[in-house]
């Protein structure tokens, strides 16, 4: 995926949600089970990560089997911005039941994660406006894909969009700095799709609440026209960070 092609990521969606899955191992490192998997259909076969909600781990603070589609919630909301910040994700059935199948993206194994995170980089900056907007409580160096053709990828968005705030980030490079124009249009696009034109879609996968307190965080961050500050009131980067 050198270059995003709408054509080409809607090919990914029909044959990720259409292919045949079979497992192949299995991500030891992953709090939830995160299966390794790959997707054939007539034409080619996909490598893929396929997160059943069977295998997901109950948390405290989120209802019990949400991840999945707090995951394809992401995706879509990176997909209607045009950020294509997210590997191409479905949800549908598999070997152990309905769960979010993913697009297995290569990282760049040149990269130093434990520096490359903390640049000020545009993609880096998109992810950062992406998190606020999904209320991303997790985002750890780990879950950045940068790859050998320049792009880069967040992955793992199973706990977003809770009611409270809970940004929980290593991407604080921006906090206090003004929203460009273009950053201030996305969040304006945002609130309308979300409030609007995909509202039906959006609560088909999150509650009314969660709804509602995603378009207030929008809309206060309009109103403040800045990348938010770390909270005081919890922990504002993710443990452990990696």
């Amino acid at each position: 995926m050198s270059q995003v092609n709408t054509e080409e990521v809607e090919k990914f969606l029909h044959d990720l949600s259409h292919g045949a899955l079979t497992i192949s191992g299995r991500l030891v490192d992953a709090s939830n089970a995160t299966l390794y998997a790959s997707c054939e259909v007539k034409d080619r076969t996909l490598t893929c990560i396929y997160k059943p909600i069977a295998g997901e781990r109950p948390l405290w603070d989120f209802p019990d089997g949400t991840l999945a589609n707090r995951e394809y919630l992401t995706f879509l909301i990176s997909h209607w911005l045009g950020l294509h910040l997210v590997p191409p994700t479905v949800l549908r059935d598999g070997p152990y039941g309905t769960g979010m199948v993913q697009l297995w993206i290569d990282i760049d194994e040149s990269v130093d994660l434990m520096e490359f995170f903390k640049e000020d980089l545009p993609e880096l900056r998109k992810i950062a406006l992406l998190d606020l907007i999904t209320n991303n409580t997790d985002r750890k160096i780990g879950h950045l894909i940068p790859t050998t053709d320049g792009r880069i990828f967040g992955c793992d968005h199973g706990v977003t969009f809770h009611e409270e705030d809970k940004l929980r980030t290593v991407l604080w490079q921006w906090a206090g700095r003004p929203f460009t124009s273009n950053e201030l249009e996305i969040l304006q696009l945002a609130a309308l799709l979300i409030g609007t034109e995909k509202r039906d879609v959006v609560l088909g996968l999150i509650e009314e609440e969660e709804l509602a307190a995603t378009l207030a965080r929008i809309e206060r961050a309009l109103t403040e026209k800045k990348f938010p500050e770390p909270s005081q009131d919890w922990p504002a980067v993710p443990w452990p960070p990696f």
